[in-house]
Parts: structure tokens; C-alpha cells; sequence
């Protein structure tokens, strides 16, 4: 990338790609689901308000509150600090001491965390970093750039866009985000400067993937919710049915008002 991309640029593009997309998947749910009716079909569902609670704030709520908002604010500046604390994961230890030092949290917090993502997203760090140093990402982005050698922009962005879903669908979004980023920006660089652009949608279209229980961590922690009866909610015909639809709209989304937002902002 020729230059980082600041927070600010970031939500000016990713907040108004992720409306629309919200609002374009509930339609979709909604019309696949048909909510409206009970699931006997016999009477209107009846949705009960959620009273809000009176209870005023505890000390160990605002202190959570407090460090939430620091380690965020943080994230935001965290370009312009970079000399001072280096990447930005170390900001993420914040929220780790704060917690554990003052007893918010406890030894079975600690192991009770789901260490299991934590590894996996390790890994796909780790799968990068050997596809960078065994030259196979070389190969795999000149192969890209060859394929895509004399065609416009955005002709590139919606052959580039289509492959970045399927590959994100199959594997988790973060070990494809580690993978397909780095070729993103060769292939940026090959048609003249375009690095920024084509990463920014890369890295959008990696979280659209959503036709698989596999696809990404959220997918894998709704497959795996169940009712009182042990039975569990989604089938993997749910996500098929809803998943994949869902996903060529988010990545529609990215590649045309992402794309027209992108250009708008350099």
C-alpha cells in the first residue's frame, strides 16, 4: 500500500457497504424465514417488549466502559502512535491487564476462553507467512496479473471480486484475508498504483462469505447453537439457502458502492 489507510477513510467506506448490506440480507431472511407467523402457521407471532433496566451503573461497569472506549480510541489513533507502541496488537494487551488486575475478570475466565479461534487465526498468519517465504504467493499473484494484464479497474475488481468469495466461503475469512491481501496489492501495483483499492476490497469481500457453517467465526458459532432440546437451530441447507445469497449481495455491495465510494475519497 502506497499509504496506510486511516480510520476515518475506513468508515467512510465500510459503514455505508455495511448498511446496505444489513439491510439488503435482513429482506433476504425475512422473505426466506417468513417471521411474521408462528412456525405452525396458525397464529401471528407476538413479540413482547424488552423492559429496560433501572439499575444504575456499577463501579466495575464504568471501569469496563471506560478501558472499552480507551482501547478503541486507541485503535483509531493507533497510525499516528505507531513509533511509541509499535503494532497495534499491543494495544490490544490493554483490555487484558485492566481486567485481569483489578479482578474483572478471573483464572476461569482465562480458561474459559475460546482458544481454539485464537489458534486458528495463528495459523492463518502463520499459512501467510509460509506461502510469502516459499515463493507460492509469487506464483499465485503473477498468475493473477497475467489473468488480469490489460483490463481496466474495475473490470479487475469484479474478476478479482468473485474469486475472493469463493475462496473466503471455504476457509476462514481470516486465514483467506491473509492470503488473498498480499496478491491484491501485487496485482494493485501491476496496473499502476491501484494497492489501496484493491486490498480495501479484498479485505471487505473476505468477511462477505457466508455460504458455509465454515465461513468465518461468526458462521461457526451460529452452526453451533442449539435449543433446549439440544437440537440445533441452523442446518447447513440454512446457510446453503441463505449464506450464499447473502453473500453475492455483500460482495455486489462492496464491488459497486464500495468501488464508487473508494474513488470518491483517492
Amino acid at each position: 500500500m502506497t499509504e496506510p489507510l486511516d480510520w476515518g477513510r475506513w468508515f467512510a467506506v465500510a459503514l455505508p457497504v455495511s448498511a446496505i448490506s444489513i439491510l439488503l440480507i435482513w429482506g433476504l431472511l425475512l422473505a426466506s424465514y417468513r417471521p411474521s407467523r408462528s412456525p405452525d402457521g396458525e397464529s401471528e407471532i407476538e413479540i413482547r417488549p424488552i423492559r429496560a433496566t433501572r439499575d444504575n451503573f456499577t463501579l466495575k461497569q464504568y471501569w469496563v466502559t471506560l478501558v472499552c472506549l480507551v482501547t478503541i480510541a486507541l485503535w483509531c489513533v493507533a497510525h499516528a502512535i505507531e513509533d511509541y507502541i509499535g503494532d497495534m496488537g499491543v494495544i490490544a494487551i490493554i483490555p487484558i491487564i485492566a481486567f485481569f488486575s483489578t479482578g474483572v475478570l478471573k483464572k476461569d475466565d482465562f480458561e474459559q476462553f475460546t482458544w481454539t479461534i485464537v489458534f486458528l487465526a495463528m495459523g492463518g498468519i502463520a499459512l501467510g507467512k509460509g506461502v510469502t517465504s516459499s515463493g507460492l504467493l509469487d506464483i499465485m499473484g503473477d498468475v493473477i496479473k497475467d489473468a488480469v494484464q490489460g483490463f481496466e479497474l474495475y473490470q479487475v475488481v469484479m474478476i478479482l471480486s468473485p474469486i475472493v468469495l469463493v475462496i473466503s466461503t471455504f476457509i476462514s475469512h481470516t486465514i483467506a484475508s491473509v492470503l488473498l491481501v498480499p496478491i491484491a496489492s501485487e496485482v494493485g501495483k501491476a496496473i499502476g498504483g491501484q494497492e489501496n483499492l484493491l486490498i480495501f476490497i479484498t479485505g471487505l469481500i473476505c468477511s462477505a462469505g457466508m455460504g458455509m457453517p465454515v465461513s468465518g467465526f461468526p458462521n461457526q458459532t451460529a452452526a453451533t447453537q442449539e435449543d433446549e432440546l439440544g437440537e440445533l437451530y441452523l442446518s447447513n441447507v440454512d446457510f446453503l439457502k441463505n449464506g450464499v445469497p447473502a453473500s453475492i449481495l455483500a460482495t455486489l455491495v462492496v464491488s459497486t458502492v464500495g468501488f464508487l465510494l473508494m474513488k470518491a475519497i483517492g
